[in-house]
């Protein structure tokens, strides 16, 4: 770490860069003796990034950032703030660390955390990061997590887990068992530690193959942000038999939609064609893959069995997801639609319809936007149709 990126006009350096064209500056080289103009376009760059993603960090002085690549790993302060309340007690330990925002969020449900980072550099970032944000149980650890883990002899309240979904050998991967560590193959060496594990996964993972592979399984989180699902997590309890819970949440400006269920035997959705309204689940929802729960749950009736759209004939006013008033009912049919469409503008989404968005706009030339929305789906009879809705604002 080059302290010398912490003096006051290099930081004014960075700042002042933040709007320019990148490549530009690194073009220029470094203005600051003993300081590369690579290593000014680090700290720029992961300034930018951090503006949105993590703000707390953009905005305090003397905050130093890792490369690209570390960043885009990173979790995001919301997810990582939704993670910090599934903890409590008095010890955690992180075994892949990262820039180590988990741990500093973490950091404020345990007494004690520990981070564990493989890479020295990025892990002087962490220690030196934390005593800036003045976080002081925090403690950093360089080298192999489960050396580490072994060498503590501690019993941990939590064991925090994030495998890398990079494997050098099959490179991106979707599988748990392919991920970096293994978790699977080293369940019974973690709980030699602890008795709870959390364990962080990419939303490209699938959910049951998941389950599959691991023992104890007490919950699992689906979590959205903006209704783009961002994580799965696994809370596992040592010993734990008794039925997995589904939490699903989808973090907005304004609000959080929550839904839970049980995973396990459940009844079956009722079919109806379409009533007054219609409903889309959010994104964490349909990850969940509660596609009857949340019909029985809320009493609507799905369109049909995989188009994973719900009706009804009053308005439900607290569904986790995107209500619409349903004004006309189409064939889908190009000169109907369009005449139902004077304006040739509408928001498109399709459910279990053969074409795709891009292939609907290339045939009718409805542009994009507006405040029409246009559903192409299938109904209950098997017969594709499209839905004029508006969006009902509650």
């Amino acid at each position: 770490m080059n302290t010398k990126l912490l003096l006051p006009e290099v930081q004014k350096f960075i700042f002042d860069n933040l709007d320019k064209d990148l490549n530009k500056v690194i073009l220029k080289g470094s203005p600051f003796e003993g300081i590369r103009i690579q290593d000014l376009a680090q700290q720029i760059e992961g300034k930018q990034k951090a503006k949105k993603k993590l703000p707390l960090w953009f905005a305090t002085e003397n905050i130093l950032f890792p490369p690209k690549l570390n960043l885009e790993q990173t979790s995001s302060e919301p997810t990582a703030l939704y993670k910090s309340a599934l903890v409590t007690g008095d010890s955690l330990i992180d075994l892949t660390g990262g820039f180590g925002i988990d741990a500093s969020y973490f950091s404020k449900s345990v007494n004690k955390v520990v981070h564990c980072e493989l890479n020295p550099e990025l892990s002087d970032l962490v220690k030196h990061n934390a005593a800036i944000l003045g976080i002081e149980n925090l403690s950093t650890f360089k080298g192999d997590s489960f050396e580490t883990l072994k060498e503590t002899k501690q019993h941990f309240d939590w064991i925090y887990i994030d495998p890398s979904r990079r494997n050098d050998v099959k490179g991106k991967v979707f599988l748990l068992e392919d991920c970096v560590p293994n978790v699977p193959q080293n369940l019974d060496f973690l709980f030699e530690y602890t008795d709870r594990i959390l364990l962080k996964n990419s939303p490209i993972l699938d959910i049951q193959n998941t389950i599959n592979a691991l023992n104890f399984v007490k919950e699992i989180h689906v979590v959205a942000v903006q209704n783009e699902v961002k994580e799965l997590l696994f809370v596992l309890e040592k010993n734990y038999t008794a039925p997995i819970t589904v939490k699903t949440c989808n973090l907005q400006k304004n609000n959080t939609q929550n839904f839970e269920f049980e995973l396990g035997p459940h009844s079956h959705a009722n079919y109806a064609l379409p009533a007054s309204y219609l409903y889309e689940p959010n994104a964490a929802i349909l990850k969940s893959g509660a596609f009857h729960q949340i019909a029985t749950h809320f009493n609507l009736h799905k369109l049909e069995q995989h188009s994973h759209l719900y009706t009804s004939e009053q308005l439900l006013k607290d569904f986790p997801g995107r209500s619409f008033l349903i004004e006309q009912i189409l064939p889908y049919d190009k000169k109907q639609l369009l005449k139902a469409l004077p304006e040739k503008k509408a928001n498109i989404s399709i459910r279990n319809f053969p074409e795709t968005v891009a292939q609907i706009r290339k045939k009718t030339k409805i542009k994009d936007g507006g405040s029409v929305y246009l559903f192409f789906t299938t109904n209950l009879e098997s017969k594709r149709m499209v839905l004029k809705c508006r969006k009902v604002q509650l």
